[in-house]
């Protein structure tokens, strides 16, 4: 075989070899199937997409933002309060905890120094900041600490602890009777956790972290709770 032929025969394999892979490719560009979905559609409800608004705050001057404004205790059943008289936060007279869903109608926030034995779940420092606030329709005013300071340390907790809007409106698709349980910090059957929480409060012990799906205890300062939740409802109810 001469030299011209052997190279015409490789000529026609590799064209022949390229010929295959360009109508490989062409199909499957012309039929690609079904892609796999990177990021699969989830289904969330409306509790999942409602606006829920943050303040961040890092320093005492955001803090100050509060004032003259209404919030709503989202860490229900955990914050005590105490007086305010004279100008000054009156620690030995301890008011409770603040309720779930409570609204606190903040009138000025101010620096204190609480006595060591006074714990509110936040560090001392140096000294804690304080929202004074009245509830709804009263004159007496109370404080309830929102954040520390330790020398140039600053550390506020006023995201975790309040709703900025009323939970009515970020929450209104529940029913009406859910929320009438909630307004009287009761709990029906069939309630989800969230909205468990909005009435009994955050102070919890579970036997589980499958969310939905669990028994959980809440202390409602000093009543007991023990509730059993199966696809997010509330199926048993035992207080005391």
């Amino acid at each position: 075989m001469k030299n011209w032929q052997k190279a015409l025969i490789v000529t026609l394999i590799t064209l022949t070899i390229g010929g295959i892979y360009l109508l490989v490719v062409f199909e499957q560009r012309r039929n690609p199937g079904v892609a796999p979905q990177t990021n699969p559609e989830q289904n969330l409800t409306p509790d999942d997409v409602a606006v829920v608004r943050m303040m961040f705050p890092t320093s005492f001057d955001d803090a100050l933002k509060l004032q003259n404004t209404s919030v709503w205790m989202k860490n229900g059943y955990t914050m005590p309060y105490f007086p305010y008289e004279a100008g000054r936060i009156v620690f030995s007279k301890s008011a409770g905890v603040v309720p779930s869903a409570q609204r606190l109608d903040i009138k000025k926030v101010i620096k204190a120094a609480p006595p060591a034995q006074v714990d509110d779940g936040i560090s001392h420092g140096s000294r804690q900041v304080f929202a004074v606030f009245a509830l709804p329709g009263a004159t007496s005013l109370y404080a309830t600490a929102i954040g520390a300071i330790d020398s140039s340390q600053e550390e506020y907790f006023s995201d975790i602890l309040f709703f900025y809007d009323d939970p009515h409106t970020i929450y209104d698709n529940w029913p009406k009777n859910v929320w009438a349980a909630i307004d009287a910090h009761q709990v029906l059957p069939g309630m989800s956790e969230l909205q468990t929480r909005m009435s009994i409060g955050q102070k919890t012990q579970s036997d589980s972290s499958s969310e939905g799906s669990r028994t959980i205890t809440y202390d409602q300062a000093g009543k007991t709770w023990t509730i059993t939740f199966v696809n997010n409802h509330a199926t048993t109810i035992k207080s005391q």
